[in-house]
């Protein structure tokens, strides 16, 4: 089991940043895939960036168009955590934020899929006001 908790949400104006982070506990590994999505009122779950293992201790980050050239992720495997720095936000940024763990490293694709993942945080709240 793993345990993933999120925090550093909150209420920011258009342009500003935020940085999320997720605290990992219990049986984690370097090679699992963590990742974060997002979810706004009335839409569906979905995918924002993910950090999957590629071997030699290095790690592929990726990322939605939508956030692309924007958000960073990076991991502290020492300390378990995994971290979402969020730059010149928008309001359609506006969302629930979700960090998610995944046994094993898949495909992009199969990566950006919510159903993929086995792991859940309790989400934060992300409000970008204009």
């Amino acid at each position: 089991q793993v345990q993933l908790v999120e925090s550093g949400g909150g209420l920011v104006q258009a342009g500003d940043s935020l940085r999320l982070s997720c605290a990992a506990s219990g049986r984690t590994f370097v090679s699992d895939t963590m990742g974060w999505f997002r979810q706004a009122p009335g839409k569906e779950r979905e995918f924002v960036a993910t950090t999957r293992w590629s071997g030699g201790g290095t790690y592929y980050a990726d990322y939605a168009d939508s956030v692309k050239g924007r958000f960073t992720i990076w991991r502290d495997n020492a300390k378990n955590t995994v971290t979402l720095q969020m730059n010149s936000l928008k309001p359609e940024d506006t969302a629930v934020y979700y960090c998610a763990a995944y046994r094993g490293s898949p495909s992009y694709a199969r990566a950006a899929a919510p159903v993929a993942y086995d792991y859940w945080g309790q989400g934060t709240q992300v409000t970008v006001s204009s």
